[in-house]
């Protein structure tokens, strides 16, 4: 048997400076040299040894005027010639079809998909959020928005999708389906999209959106993304999933290239809620699933509705939020906190380190590991501003931040900054607060009645 021809190696070459394009940055490439290869003449110009250089092109990377090069003699270039030859082998132009095949079969997905998640007909308000960055994802790829409708009873979700935006609906409605349970759920989901194939698929990060879409995105063996920020599409129509990364302190954008759909859940209250126009129609696509409740292995014996009462208002929907942080230094100074609160009509609320602290519900925490608000105000009182911390409020409409350290992050997302004594401010404001309000009723009381046609200045 003839014995094997021997690769040639891939020749490394020599540092070679090009004339009159060295600008003398002060012996950057005499620094980076491993080899000592490298002297500087007078000029402030490298003179490279031949001999002594190893070829690692350390100093061809370091340079800010790419003044050097490497050099290689007759005999090593028709070597890399040969290799290069060997690039458009046959097992190269397969790698190419496979890439080409992938890409055509990406290509066949078109379409934005919101799930709406819905608890005995009411659907979760994180799901027209969702149509509200959906149209703008839809838009830019030009393709249609539209929404999965999954349950029982639940056709007129589908209408009040089209209101927030959708074009169409795809509807789900079987008695099986009327409480969640996961089996069913994912299956009806992967049934319409192998079907449907849409480019996205958007879910709420919820209780119940974070079970479905990890169960959905794991039948269907492509990428999820958890918890997102922010979405948007770029020049190769791909979808770019940003959210927070190593707990709260940088932000990751991640991109699923290579399968299809691309899907990622999104916080509630993340994302602003579209204008409604119930003018507005579209067309419902109604699907059949074989679904029998006898192959399902979790049943329902019993549900205990454990929402809240009318008393206890979740912070997630206040107008306005008094929050408190570590600054705040005992459960019982709250209490200053509440009377604002209950002054502006709305929701004590607090970081994390204070729920640890013990001061306040972990129902009521705002942060990466709590839940994240847009209230029309956000005081913040005693908070430093940690990163986990913004990203659950940082797009509050007005954000007002009392700190004694005038250096806090806090201030540097706050409208308005106040640095002082928050036992101190917050009393003040609210005493105003008290005391416009008292104002404006006496001005109101004694205002002269208007005339028939006047108007009340």
């Amino acid at each position: 048997m003839a014995e094997e021809k021997k690769k040639p190696k891939r020749p490394l070459g020599k540092a070679h400076l090009i004339t009159n394009k060295c600008i003398a940055c002060g012996a950057r490439c005499q620094a980076e040299c491993p080899s000592d290869s490298i002297e500087m003449n007078e000029k402030g110009e490298p003179v490279i040894d031949t001999k002594t250089c190893i070829g690692c092109r350390r100093c061809v990377r370091v340079c800010p005027a790419s003044a050097l090069e490497m050099f290689f003699t007759p005999e090593e270039q028709k070597i890399l010639d040969e290799l290069a030859k060997e690039k458009a082998t046959p097992q190269a132009v397969e790698v190419d079809e496979e890439l080409a095949l992938i890409r055509d079969q990406l290509a066949r997905y078109k379409g934005v998909w919101v799930f709406v998640e819905q608890t005995d007909g009411i659907a979760a308000e994180v799901s027209w959020e969702l149509l509200g960055v959906g149209t703008d994802l839809a838009k830019t790829l030009n393709v249609e928005l539209c929404t999965i409708v999954i349950g029982d009873k639940v056709e007129h979700l589908c209408q009040e999708s089209f209101a927030y935006g959708a074009s169409k609906a795809y509807l789900v409605d079987d008695p099986t389906l009327r409480y969640y349970r996961t089996e069913p759920y994912y299956k009806a989901i992967y049934s319409l999209i192998i079907k449907y194939k849409p480019e996205i698929v958007l879910i709420g990060a919820t209780g119940l959106g974070r079970d479905l879409a990890g169960a959905v995105a794991t039948e269907l063996a492509t990428g999820l993304t958890a918890d997102c920020t922010g979405l948007t599409i770029d020049e190769n129509r791909l979808l770019l999933q940003t959210r927070p990364a190593f707990g709260g302190n940088i932000m990751a954008t991640i991109k699923t290239e290579r399968t299809r759909p691309q899907m990622a859940s999104v916080r509630p209250h993340v994302m602003p809620l579209p204008k409604r126009n119930d003018n507005c129609q579209g067309e419902i696509i109604r699907q059949q699933v074989a679904l029998k409740d006898i192959d399902i292995l979790v049943k329902v014996l019993e549900v205990h509705d454990d929402r809240k009462g009318a008393t206890d208002i979740d912070i997630a929907g206040a107008e306005f939020i008094v929050s408190g942080g570590r600054g705040m230094l005992a459960k019982e100074n709250f209490v200053i906190l509440q009377e604002l609160a209950d002054t502006l009509g709305g929701q004590v609320a607090g970081s994390r380190s204070s729920v640890e602290a013990g001061w306040i519900p972990v129902e009521r925490q705002v942060g990466q590991t709590g839940k994240t608000v847009r209230p029309k105000v956000y005081i913040a009182c005693g908070i430093s501003g940690a990163i986990q911390h913004l990203v659950g409020m940082q797009d509050s409409d007005v954000i007002i931040a009392i700190n004694q350290d005038r250096n806090a992050p806090i201030f540097e997302v706050a409208t308005y900054g106040i640095v002082g004594d928050l036992f101190q401010v917050v009393p003040a404001i609210t005493n105003r607060i008290r005391e416009l309000r008292t104002a404006k009723r006496k001005n109101e009381a004694t205002a002269p009645e208007c005339k028939p046609g006047e108007e009340q200045k």
